[in-house]
C-alpha cells in the first residue's frame, strides 16, 4: 500500500524503524510471566515523539508490515502527534517485534525479531519519498544503517541531498551489538560524518566512532567531529548528563537531571528530540541540552520509551526556559 501524500510543512522526519516492545510488568520474566506489557518503540520515532511534545511538527518515515503490529505502530504515532503520512505499509514482510527482561539484578536483555522485517527493506525510493516532503531536519541513525543494504542506501541518500535541499541533519550512531560488529558499524557512521549537521553521540561511542584516546574528554571530541566536517556535536554522558558547545566553542558541562532511574531505555532518544526541538526553535545549544535533558530525566523515570514525557502544557514551559536561557 502507497503512503498518503505528506503533511505539508513537516519540521522534523525520523528514517528508521519501530517495533512493538513485549515485556513483563514490573518484577516478572519473560520465562513465566502470565502476561506482559506492549509498547510501541524505535530510536526515531522516539525522537519524533518527544519533539512533537514540544509542539514541533514531525512525521515518521518507514515501513511496517500488513499485520496488527503495524497497526499498532501507526495508531501509536498518531497519537503521540507524529504524522505517518510517509509510512508504507508492506503486504509481503512483517512488521519486527522485540522483547525485554529485566533481570532480577537490574540488567536489561534484549531479544530482538527484525530479521527481514518490513523496515530491514527501506530503500532508496523511501529516501526520495521523505525529501518530497522537505522537512527543516532529518533525523537518522547507525541503527538503520545496520538493518542492511537497503535501508544504508536510503540513509545515504538522504545525507547526499539534503545538504543541497537547505534539509539540516541530525545523527545519532546508536551503536548496537545486537546488530553486528560494532567496529563495522563505527566505520559505516564515521564515512558518512562530512554529511551530518548536529552529531548527537554517547561518549561510548565517542572513541569507535571519531577514535578519540579519551572519549569523556569532551573538547577532543568535539575537535575530532569538528574535523570529520560536522558543524555541531553534543556528547550524552548517561548519569554524567552531557557536553554542549559553548559561546566560545569549547565543550560545556551540563549535569543531570535524572533523580529516579527505572528504565534508562528511551532516554537518549528523548534527550535527541527535546535537543533538537529547543535548536529549532532558536534555543542556544546550552537551553537545548537543559531542555533534552528534562525530557530525558523524565523518561528515565518511567517504563518504557516514552511514557515518562511531559504533558503538553508542562513541555510548553520547559521549551519557553530553554528558549530564554
Amino acid at each position: 500500500m502507497r503512503p498518503s501524500a505528506p503533511a505539508a510543512g513537516l519540521e522534523i522526519v525520523g528514517l528508521g524503524e519501530a517495533m512493538v516492545l513485549f515485556q513483563p510488568p514490573p518484577g516478572g520474566l519473560l520465562a513465566d510471566t502470565p502476561a506482559v506489557e506492549v509498547h510501541v518503540a524505535g530510536a526515531e520515532l522516539n525522537l519524533c515523539t518527544a519533539a512533537a511534545r514540544l509542539g514541533v511538527t514531525t512525521g515518521f518515515c518507514s515501513r511496517v508490515g500488513a499485520d496488527p503490529l503495524g497497526s499498532r505502530v501507526l495508531t501509536a504515532a498518531r497519537a503521540a502527534g507524529v504524522d505517518t503520512s510517509l509510512v508504507t505499509v508492506d503486504s509481503r514482510h512483517p512488521t519486527g517485534l522485540f522483547l525485554k527482561d529485566v533481570q532480577r539484578d537490574g540488567h536489561r536483555r534484549v531479544h530482538y525479531y527484525r530479521t527481514g522485517s518490513a523496515a530491514a527493506h527501506l530503500d532508496r525510493a523511501d529516501a526520495a519519498r521523505l525529501l518530497t516532503a522537505r522537512p527543516r531536519l532529518v533525523a537518522v541513525s547507525g541503527i538503520t544503517l545496520a538493518l542492511g543494504p537497503g535501508p544504508r542506501a536510503a540513509v545515504e541518500s538522504v545525507l547526499r541531498a539534503a545538504r543541497q535541499a537547505g534539509i539540516t541533519v541530525a545523527f545519532d550512531p546508536n551503536l548496537r551489538p545486537a546488530l553486528g560488529d560494532v567496529d563495522q558499524q563505527a566505520a559505516g557512521v564515521r564515512a558518512l560524518l562530512s554529511s551530518v549537521d548536529v552529531l548527537l553521540l554517547g561518549t561510548d561511542e565517542a572513541g569507535p566512532v571519531l577514535g578519540v584516546r579519551d572519549p569523556r574528554d569532551a573538547d577532543e571530541v568535539f575537535a575530532a567531529a569538528a574535523a570529520a566536517g560536522v558543524a555541531e556535536t553534543v556528547l550524552k554522558a548517561g548519569a554524567d548528563g552531557c557536553y554542549h558547545a559553548g559561546p566560545h566553542g569549547g565543550a560545556v558541562h551540563q549535569p543531570s537531571a535524572a533523580t529516579t532511574v527505572v528504565d534508562p531505555v528511551g532516554a537518549g532518544d528523548a534527550f535527541a528530540g527535546g535537543y533538537l526541538a529547543g535548536r529549532l526553535r532558536g534555543a542556544p545549544p546550552a537551553g537545548a541540552a537543559t531542555l533534552g535533558g528534562a525530557l530525558a530525566a523524565g523518561v528515565v523515570a518511567a517504563p518504557g520509551d516514552t511514557a515518562g514525557l511531559p504533558d503538553a502544557s508542562t513541555a510548553a514551559t520547559l521549551l519557553r526556559d530553554a528558549l530564554a536561557r
